[in-house]
């Protein structure tokens, strides 16, 4: 098998490949050739030129102009013929040379970490169960970056089981997952469960402040996950304050408990608790209880009187 990518490889070099029979390959072997970023492809007669014996597959994440565009480009003005339409119905000109297309959804949250058990087995990965949790946690459906997490996990392991502690150390956002996990108490109100989470965040050795920065963003996931309604909403709400659809879906079914003037006054929590640690007033690991607990709606927990001097009105 030979890959390319359509972004630095030239159609030439593509149509090469499937005419190259390899070095070692049996006679009766079929070249396979394997074409990234097909949508940056700019001249596409090598497709219908492709030998019979050679198998092409293109590959492509962004969505590919339908039939419409074809046809609406067929009215426009005629342009020089060496510059490729930038509109080319790459789905057309597959069927047209005998192809065919399958279109391969993005992965729902619940089909991950099914995803990463299989892609572990291909690359001889050995995977505890909780590290299988920690990685779909961290990185969600974005199946690109978990095949470069797969291959760092492995390349570290040398050969063992990769655990939780390991996803933890290596994947960036598996704090974050731990932080979601503290957040998700405190919506829930649930106290006891909340402190643990945090305890165990400060055991790990996470600082005080990077726990409150990254409470103030599940805060501000949470307040746009609130208003979405499908998952083009997602998308867009993900744009806009360059998250993920995949964290703004996981708050969808905790949006409800929590009103904007929870919010906002989560944000007053927040931000004090933020001046008190920079302040001197206690000890970070302190402040940041008390914000917790506070945001859990224990009564007498309010961080702000560390600032103001005297309790604020609720």
């Amino acid at each position: 098998m030979t890959r390319h990518d359509a972004r630095t490889d030239l159609p030439s070099t593509i149509l090469l490949s499937g005419q190259a029979q390899g070095l070692f390959a049996a006679a009766d072997e079929r070249p396979v050739v394997v074409v990234e970023h097909a949508e940056a492809l700019r001249e596409h007669a090598f497709i219908a030129a492709f030998p019979e014996e050679s198998a092409l597959v293109l590959v492509t994440a962004e969505k590919v102009p339908a039939a419409r565009a074809r046809r609406a480009s067929s009215r426009a003005p005629k342009r020089d013929s060496a510059v490729a339409p930038a509109a080319s119905d790459l789905l057309g000109i597959v069927g047209d040379a005998g192809g065919r297309t399958e279109r391969i959804a993005r992965l729902l949250p619940a089909e991950v970490p099914a995803w990463i058990t299989a892609r572990a087995a291909l690359a001889h990965i050995d995977l505890a169960p909780a590290a299988i949790g920690e990685l779909a946690s961290a990185v969600g459906s974005d199946t690109d970056r978990l095949e470069g997490e797969l291959a760092k996990l492995r390349a570290f392991a040398v050969g063992r089981r990769v655990e939780a502690a390991d996803v933890k150390a290596l994947v960036s956002g598996a704090i974050e997952s731990d932080v979601f996990a503290l957040t998700e108490a405190v919506v829930q109100q649930n106290a006891r469960n909340a402190t643990l989470r945090l305890e165990q965040l400060l055991a790990d050795g996470q600082a005080p402040q990077q726990i409150l920065a990254l409470l103030l963003w599940q805060f501000r996931v949470l307040l746009f996950a609130g208003v979405v309604k499908s998952p083009a909403d997602a998308e867009r709400a993900a744009k806009a304050i360059r998250s993920s659809p995949g964290a703004i879906q996981r708050w969808r079914s905790q949006a409800p408990r929590v009103s904007l003037r929870d919010v906002r006054r989560a944000y007053e929590v927040l931000y004090a608790t933020d001046l008190a640690i920079k302040q001197g007033r206690t000890e970070p690991e302190n402040a940041l209880l008390l914000c917790v607990l506070d945001l859990c709606g224990v009564p007498g927990a309010d961080p702000r009187e560390l600032v103001v001097g005297e309790p604020p009105r609720r």
